[in-house]
């Protein structure tokens, strides 16, 4: 058997509080303890701190966290904020010689992450899109539809923030 040591350390008294809420926190008479003896630990700090969701419903959508947007025959700046984003919608297409874009912008130079362009005179284009994008700070996401035969048309949500935490829809 090893070893028990008493902790006395308000930064971990402090830390137990924001990772056990649940527990009601770090309480009075309570010590923390260390051992010398080897103990196998399963780390559950994602289900004590709330945020154990699963990664599909974590990306859904809900009324105050999605933005919808359409650019018909113009470009618009559609994110400007840091962090991990869900993109998707349909670029649509009439005959002619529209263009559509999707483009990540670095603060002076464009970088097309999607083009679509009509080939010929005639024919439709219908075109899905679902993606995620990361945009560090300096950066932003732009749409594009050239013509008003073609228009862009979706939606976006931030999933997680420059740093990788999630944000719950």
């Amino acid at each position: 058997m090893g070893q028990e040591f008493i902790i006395k350390s308000q930064a971990l008294e402090d830390k137990i509080n924001q990772l056990l809420p649940s527990q009601g926190g770090f309480q009075a008479g309570v010590d923390l303890s260390a051992s010398t003896q080897i103990v196998p630990i399963i780390d559950l700090t994602e289900s004590a701190e709330g945020s154990d969701v699963r990664a599909d419903i974590q990306t859904a959508l809900s009324f105050g966290k999605s933005t919808t947007f359409k650019v018909n025959g113009a470009t618009s700046t559609i994110i400007t904020t840091t962090g991990y984003w869900r993109v998707f919608g349909i670029y649509q297409a009439l005959s002619g010689s529209p263009v559509g874009r999707i483009i990540v912008n670095d603060g002076t130079t464009d970088k097309n992450l999607i083009e679509y362009i009509q080939l010929g005179s005639s024919g439709i284009i219908n075109e899905k899109f679902d993606f995620v994008v990361f945009l560090p700070a300096g950066h932003s996401l732009k749409v594009v539809a050239t013509t008003a035969d073609g228009v862009l048309n979706g939606n976006f949500r931030q999933i997680a923030d420059v740093n990788g935490n999630l944000i719950n829809p």
